[in-house]
């Protein structure tokens, strides 16, 4: 009866409110546990919200592990001016202690902060500029001396030219992943091999290139098959000045393992693009079509002996541009 009454439910400790509980569980949280989980909440609300929770969380808000990738772009509904951004950016880079490794930006960053970020870590491997157009071609070149271990750049719509890729591939010689895009268009028509011929001629190591949008021609794209022997996957939607076809075609399907046509789908492309044309996934589901791969002579043979005009109707349409 005694053992009984000792497990009796009066006995034990007061059981604490659901609301001491919830604090009580968050405050006993160990600290690596936190810095995980500020990792997953996000650079911007780390800064915005959970260091003012509470002493604790403030200084572990400090922690540099938090601060080795700082994502700052699709800020949605944020109505803080660019110079409130670049302080809370510039915050972060002090937090990471050096050890910054990974960023991106949308739309706010500037030569300056560019030069702040370079000068405070020597580790960066990852840099992501989404529509900043304040950075310049100088702001650019000046850091990349800066960037040694840079294994990917990532620029998507700016105002930039080849001067900054030229840089970068001379002074970055760990890059393997380069995106260097801009927004498609079908007119008016512009043929430049300038940006191609800067990436063929100093980034030999390059594994993989995204350039949406881009003015280069079969002349662009052969110099950078010949000067990036090692790529892997090409990007090439909405270059409209491409013609995968005969010898060029083959050889693309030969040397890259996974090739993004002119007229490919632009459907997981986070941008805006030119949509009012058809894929070549839906007629080539392989993605390179029995014309493609034909040779030169051969293709022209075939058009003027024997093709009928409704299989040769996608080819006519592109070269209209």
């Amino acid at each position: 009866m005694e053992a009984s009454s000792s497990s009796c439910p009066s006995q034990l400790p007061p059981l604490l409110s659901s609301a001491e509980a919830e604090q009580r569980n968050w405050l006993d949280l160990p600290r690596d546990v936190v810095s995980a989980i500020f990792v997953k909440v996000g650079t911007i609300e780390v800064l915005r919200n959970a260091r003012r929770v509470c002493s604790l969380w403030r200084n572990v808000s400090k922690d540099p592990f938090i601060w080795r990738t700082i994502d700052m772009h699709q800020l949605g509904d944020l109505t803080d001016s660019d110079d409130i951004l670049d302080d809370m950016c510039r915050l972060a880079i002090d937090h990471s202690s050096g050890q910054l490794t990974d960023i991106t930006i949308e739309e706010f960053a500037t030569d300056s902060l560019l030069k702040y970020i370079a000068d405070s870590t020597s580790q960066l491997r990852r840099l992501r500029l989404i529509r900043c157009y304040s950075v310049t071609d100088e702001g650019l070149c000046a850091i990349a001396e800066k960037l040694p271990q840079l294994e990917e750049l990532d620029i998507s719509i700016s105002n930039l030219s080849k001067v900054p890729l030229e840089t970068i591939g001379r002074s970055c010689p760990h890059l393997r992943t380069l995106k260097f895009n801009i927004e498609g268009y079908k007119s008016p028509h512009i043929e430049c091999n300038e940006d191609a011929f800067a990436i063929a001629g100093t980034m030999p190591a390059l594994c993989h290139l995204q350039l949406f949008g881009n003015k280069l021609t079969n002349d662009g794209l052969l110099a950078i098959l010949d000067g990036c022997p090692n790529l892997i996957s090409l990007d090439l939607r909405q270059c409209f000045n491409v013609s995968l076809i005969g010898n060029l075609g083959r050889r693309c399907a030969e040397q890259i393992k996974d090739l993004r046509h002119p007229y490919d789908s632009t459907a997981d492309y986070p941008f805006e693009a030119e949509d009012d044309y058809g894929s070549f996934d839906e007629d080539y589901p392989s993605g390179i079509s029995d014309i493609d791969i034909l040779s030169d002579y051969e293709y022209d043979f075939y058009e003027f002996s024997g093709g009928s005009p409704s299989e040769f109707s996608d080819y006519d349409y592109y070269n209209d541009y």
